[in-house]
């Protein structure tokens, strides 16, 4: 008798152990790859590494969902081979990589953005994602690029200046940082003859091209890709500026843990030199400013 209650207990013991050990692999595994984040999953997530897949032992990595507007090269945008690429999402790739993660580029609208965001569809916004006047709406890596917001015209269209702009269409991106700066000056976007909005880069840029608008408010990386892929010499930006910014990969508020994870690959890839090769890459090097960041 006493030899079966000991292996009953037995039984009851290795049980327990088992259900323990499975409660904190499901736990690890939420931290990554969900776009939520509990103060639950948090504690239990703290000083953690996520679930790496050793190779050959048949287990699944965790997955790192990026949100990225598809047409807002270089940063993320649908190359000729039908592949995502850009900047960002090869900084992403490269942060993945290095923590043993799956990275999975999803497309989003970017109107949509905060709804898949809460929604834990995605884990990040990274694309471009402009921080001033958001600093709040979310938890935020440092900032990585210093962007500018400014107006691209044909070269022989006679405007010279914002003023200039005076009585002109201008084009400008849905729900974009641009569009928050003309809103911003009313005096300015007032003078147009129609502010036209439209849902990605791409299209205004060839309605700019087409003769249909005058110009285009957007941001300078944007400008200058979408420029040295047309005629040389056949659009320019205004010297005056719209806005000044920088861009940081935008997390759901109170997700610091995932955050910290992020940054602090980003800070190991500035120190090995990777940060800037894959910015040379993009030639994005003048642009970015992690640099200021890392101690």
């Amino acid at each position: 008798m006493k030899k079966v209650i000991a292996m009953l207990l037995c039984g009851t013991l290795s049980m327990s152990l088992l259900v323990g050990c499975g409660g904190e692999k499901a736990a690890e595994e939420t931290a990554v790859g969900t776009g939520t984040d509990t103060e639950e999953v948090a504690e239990q997530a703290e000083d953690e590494e996520p679930a790496d897949a050793e190779e050959g032992d048949g287990a699944q990595p965790a997955t790192f969902t990026v949100g990225f507007d598809a047409e807002f090269p270089p940063y993320g945008y649908m190359d000729d081979n039908g592949e995502y690429v850009g900047f960002d999402l090869s900084l992403a790739q490269e942060v993945c990589d290095r923590n043993g993660w799956e990275l999975v580029k999803q497309p989003i609208d970017w109107d949509a953005k905060d709804m898949e965001l809460s929604s834990g569809s995605i884990d990040c916004i990274w694309n471009g994602f402009t921080m001033n006047g958001r600093e709040d709406a979310y938890t935020w890596s440092v900032p990585y690029v210093d962007n500018s917001q400014v107006f691209v015209v044909a070269a022989d269209a006679g405007i010279a200046s914002q003023a200039d702009l005076a009585g002109k269409v201008v084009a400008v991106q849905a729900d974009s940082s641009a569009l928050a700066a003309l809103n911003e000056n009313a005096e300015l976007t007032g003078s147009f003859a129609n502010l036209t909005q439209f849902a990605d880069y791409n299209t205004a840029f060839m309605d700019l091209e087409a003769g249909a608008v005058d110009a285009v408010a957007m941001d300078i990386g944007v400008a200058n890709y979408q420029m040295a892929s047309r005629e040389e010499g056949k659009f320019v930006i205004l010297d005056d500026y719209l806005s000044t910014e920088q861009y940081g990969v935008g997390f759901l508020l109170g997700n610091e843990t995932l955050r910290d994870q992020v940054q602090n690959t980003l800070f190991d890839m500035v120190k090995d030199g990777t940060f800037d090769k894959i910015a040379e890459e993009w030639e994005l090097t003048d642009v970015t400013c992690i640099k200021n960041y890392v101690e």
